[in-house]
């Protein structure tokens, strides 16, 4: 089993927080471990009005939850901003609770927000990609944060810990590598893949 990077297992209550859900909460974890200034991402659900979420009730689509990330950040290396366009340059922002392979509501995008800050960098983005590259139709939700709750510990690293399982190699890993190619400036030195 790989170990992470000892900066990544300090106390995180120090960073910002930011939370998003697109798709499997394997794949946002990675593409999100891997930019410069995330310190930590933790997969959950969030989304829904349902109390103490399982994977077996999100993933079947018993809850109205989304799989979602808890991404700590350093506001003095990398914005919100930028964290919000990794979030949209990290998946297909069209297609209406689907990301990839993976189907149902709790595969939806949503970005959460937190105060009207960031609302509206959330709300302006949508609108700029709209108008320059999807003509008005990103379906990804934009809402304000309830409450997020910590998925079981074994979905937590998930792509890191378990690089030969096949969804990883057939989906997670190509989404990953995708998204560095499009921003390597954004890239921590040590990513791996």
């Amino acid at each position: 089993m790989m170990q992470k990077d000892p900066v990544q297992t300090q106390a995180v209550d120090s960073f910002e927080r930011a939370y998003f859900a697109s798709g499997c909460f394997w794949c946002v974890e990675a593409v999100f471990e891997s930019v410069k200034g995330v310190e930590e991402v933790v997969s959950g659900y969030s989304g829904g009005s349902e109390k103490n979420p399982t994977y077996e009730q999100v993933s079947y689509g018993k809850t109205n939850h989304a799989e979602a990330v808890e991404v700590f950040y350093n506001p003095q290396v990398i914005s919100y901003q930028t964290l919000v366009n990794v979030f949209f340059a990290s998946q297909d922002p069209t297609t209406l609770n689907r990301q990839g392979p993976d189907r149902g509501r709790q595969y939806r995008s949503i970005a959460f927000y937190q105060n009207e800050d960031q609302h509206t960098i959330l709300e302006n983005t949508i609108k700029k990609l709209n108008e320059q590259f999807y003509d008005g139709k990103i379906t990804t939700q934009v809402m304000p944060f309830q409450k997020f709750w910590k998925a079981e510990n074994y979905h937590q690293d998930y792509e890191l810990n378990h690089p030969n399982d096949p969804y990883i190699v057939g989906v997670s890993i190509p989404r990953l590598n995708n998204f560095k190619k499009k921003y390597p400036e954004l890239l921590k030195e040590n990513t791996a893949y």
